[in-house]
């Protein structure tokens, strides 16, 4: 990178310990840059966050999907357009999570919530035999065969004994509460990293504010992102 690393050491420490992360615009004030480099910087840290692993989760697994985005209504019309079309959900994309009680919390984006779409993913993260617990959302049917697949049906409770995805859901909410309150709008091709921010602060909220910038550190080696990836131009 051009930039030194009196710029890149600060941006790490403010990215890794921003409970509802950092804006490219703050960013750049503190660090006398401009937003559009802030911005890049942003997400070539988020790439070193991003954590791929083989290791399943197990036990008691809370699995739940929400969608994230504004309300269409909300938007200008041409962005109304835009992304009704791009993303085929009323401009709002469907985002996949799992948390492992008393463990770590995945999240992906999904083309959609259909049952094909979500028991592989599920299958594909969970080891066989752990406790399953979802929503009564139709797709979640079948998980029995491989699980304890506990449902609980929010029309008429939240939580019946350990039965719940309280879990999950106060993820959706810390994860909302920064894409709405400090980046306003996120572009459905960009969520994903954004995603991977804040699984990896989550999964690292027990750690010291040192401990999350050495981990951000740890990770830079060999991930090399170019601004015209960034943009969709590769």
């Amino acid at each position: 990178s051009p930039r030194g690393l009196d710029k890149w050491l600060p941006a790490i420490w403010l990215t890794a310990n921003s409970k509802n992360g950092i804006s490219s615009h703050e960013l750049a004030r503190s660090l006398g840059i401009t937003q559009k480099s802030a911005w890049f910087v942003l997400h070539r840290i988020r790439l070193a966050m991003q954590t791929g692993t083989f290791e399943k989760l197990s036990g008691e697994v809370e699995v739940d999907e929400t969608f994230v985005g504004g309300k269409a209504i909300n938007m200008h019309k041409a962005d109304r357009a835009r992304k009704i079309k791009s993303t085929g959900t009323g401009a709002r994309t469907p985002v996949l999570g799992m948390i492992e009680r008393g463990g770590k919390v995945r999240a992906e984006v999904i083309p959609d919530t259909k049952g094909k779409t979500l028991k592989p993913r599920i299958h594909a993260a969970v080891e066989t035999g752990s406790a399953v617990y979802t929503d009564k959302h139709a797709s979640y049917n079948g998980l029995g065969e491989d699980y304890s697949h506990e449902v609980v049906d929010h029309a008429e409770t939240y939580v019946n004994g350990r039965i719940h995805t309280n879990g999950i859901e106060n993820f959706w909410s810390l994860l909302k509460r920064g894409l709405h309150g400090t980046y306003v709008s996120v572009d459905p091709e960009h969520l994903f990293r954004y995603l991977d921010e804040r699984v990896f602060t989550y999964n690292l909220r027990d750690r010291t504010d040192y401990g999350r910038f050495e981990a951000v550190l740890r990770a830079v080696a060999g991930r090399r992102l170019t601004y015209a990836e960034v943009i969709g131009q590769r």
